[in-house]
């Protein structure tokens, strides 16, 4: 083809890495084996096929003529994105459970189409496992770009440092929605936003959506619902199961469970992955001899869940678990109000971020005091010493990685070592670096700066010596362990140990029970939560796959008549 006869749209898609990949053309004979998956839909010079801000009707095959894909922000602003011909499909990994669509999407000149709705287009992949597996690459790949472009999301406007602008900024990131972020002193449509909306201090960051709604420092609920990410639960549906928590042990069940058939809902209150999906880089899970991000290894089982049809819910905070069962069904409380019905439970609720009892610690929380070591907070500590607390593995992982941010990274451990707390290979790693200094025998006792400017110094103190010493932080870094959260069980009869962790596989009543099971039967605990457990991602990731087994068990047995 001439370059010179090459649209502007199809040029900036050509300029995407892995484009052959990212926008693969099918064959024929491809689309003739798609074709019992959907309809026929034509369309008119001018219609839209999607649009940005609604949910996306499923997967489109061009049949004849072209659909140029396009990025509306929240400023009417219009750039392209990509040119599809006959022969190549739009849809990017939304489209596996009917989100919001992310751009537009137009016919120029006539277009004829097939349609594949979101439950046919995950019928398609597992069918048709060689074309399925060119189709959820390609659907992969293009959310990577609409990452890596800032195309499709919310403009977040504000200073880039500021911890509320963090807050939305990591909440976005993990859940793996784009973004633009954009400065007021710099960018003259943000500047005018803000003038026209004149927020006080507190409502900054404001928040532009696709469809021009503006927010003034939303909640993360309030986010999501303005983004199309929390759907309502369909009336009178009943799950297989109900998954409380997205972390790896969470998602394992989700995808082992999904893809043998069981009807799958999961509920999350911030985003998957849970603590594991912070971590930079773990080296020591089976087959990824050169490592691989906790976000990486959870983004790919997430999208595996749906595609085998879990309903992952995000964000959604359980309230309370009803055990009660007087139709039978258990019942999950929903922070909005909605009551979620499952045949049976898995608790993959996980931990929360342990805080120790240091004052003034709630003042900096977010004002640089941070439990998790993202790029997010990494950017904050260029050109800075940071202080770490804690000799674990996830300690660890965020010391290696921030020491590639910071100029001095203080590991202060309570302890004398971290052969009894650490993996050997990280320990390894940590002594050759030479910008990690660690401090042993050592504890954080205080914290000072302004509640609003945020945190600018941190006492240290030997526990050898008693000896205090006050240095310059902005930056700490808290991994000091974590607490069940199992707050939500309050009343339901699953018992816990004396830490508040779930105990599973104790005899009820004389009567054998299985090894994940919880004292409640139909409930079941997998991973961090469960009392026991390895506290490790591959342990984690084991026992959702062991859970299903049992699940399968349960549900075989209740669906049998009482004699």
């Amino acid at each position: 083809m001439d370059p010179n006869n090459i649209p502007e749209h199809k040029k900036a898609a050509m300029l995407t890495p892995r484009y052959d990949q990212t926008f693969p053309s099918l064959t024929a004979a491809e689309i003739e084996r798609m074709r019992r998956f959907g309809e026929i839909a034509r369309y008119k010079d001018g219609d839209m096929l999607f649009e940005t801000g609604k949910p996306g009707p499923g997967m489109f095959v061009v049949l004849s003529g072209h659909v140029c894909v396009t990025q509306r922000d929240g400023f009417g602003h219009v750039s392209p994105v990509a040119d599809q011909c006959a022969g190549q499909f739009l849809a990017e990994i939304g489209q596996l459970s009917g989100r919001m669509a992310l751009v537009d999407g137009r016919a120029e000149g006539d277009v004829e189409t097939l349609l594949i709705p979101p439950e046919r287009l995950r019928a398609l992949l597992v069918a048709e496992a060689d074309l399925g597996e060119r189709i959820m690459r390609a659907l992969i790949l293009r959310r990577v770009n609409l990452l890596q472009g800032g195309v499709g999301g919310p403009a977040l406007i504000g200073s880039s440092v500021a911890s509320d602008m963090v807050r939305l900024q990591g909440f976005l990131t993990r859940n793996g929605y784009p973004y633009h972020l954009l400065d007021p002193a710099v960018d003259k449509d943000a500047g005018d936003v803000v003038a026209r909306y004149a927020p006080s201090a507190q409502e900054l960051p404001l928040v532009v959506v696709p469809d021009g709604t503006v927010l003034k420092n939303p909640t993360l609920s309030e986010l999501a619902h303005a983004m199309g990410m929390i759907g309502h639960i369909e009336k009178g549906k009943v799950y297989d199961v109900a998954i409380v928590g997205s972390g790896p042990a969470g998602l394992s069940t989700a995808v082992y469970g999904a893809s043998e058939g069981l009807s799958i809902a999961v509920c999350d209150s911030r985003a998957f992955g849970g603590q594991a999906g912070a971590s930079a880089r773990i080296e020591n899970y089976l087959g990824f001899p050169t490592g691989i991000s906790g976000h990486a290894l959870t983004a790919r089982a997430f999208n595996q869940a749906q595609k085998f049809g879990a309903d992952v819910m995000i964000p959604v905070t359980v309230d309370q678990l009803d055990c009660s069962r007087q139709d039978g069904l258990f019942g999950l409380a929903l922070d909005d109000g909605q009551m979620l019905k499952a045949r049976s439970i898995v608790i993959a609720s996980g931990a929360r971020y342990r805080r120790p009892e240091i004052a003034r610690l709630a003042d900096f929380e977010g004002r640089g005091v941070w439990y998790w070591a993202s790029p997010i907070e990494g950017r904050l500590c260029k050109e800075q010493e940071v202080i770490l607390v804690g000799g674990g593995n996830s300690a660890g992982q965020a010391a290696v990685f921030l020491a590639s941010q910071a100029v001095k990274v203080r590991m202060v451990i309570r302890g004398g070592g971290l052969a009894a707390s650490m993996s050997r290979y990280l320990i390894d790693r940590i002594e050759s670096t030479a910008n990690i200094e660690l401090v042993f025998n050592t504890e954080v006792v205080a914290l000072d700066g302004d509640a609003e400017a945020g945190l600018s110094r941190v006492t240290i103190r030997s526990r050898l010596s008693g000896e205090d010493d006050t240095l310059d932080i902005r930056n700490l870094f808290l991994f000091v362990g974590a607490d069940p959260a199992t707050d939500w069980l309050a009343d339901c009869g699953v018992t816990l140990d004396r830490g508040g962790f779930v105990v599973t596989g104790v005899p009820a009543n004389g009567q054998a029970v299985q090894a994940l099971e919880t004292s409640v039967p139909g409930v079941y605990a997998v991973g961090d939560v469960r009392s026991g457990s390895v506290k490790r991602v591959g342990g984690a990731i084991g026992e959702g796959a062991q859970v299903v087994a049992a699940l399968h068990g349960f549900l075989g047995d209740a669906s049998r008549p009482t004699l």
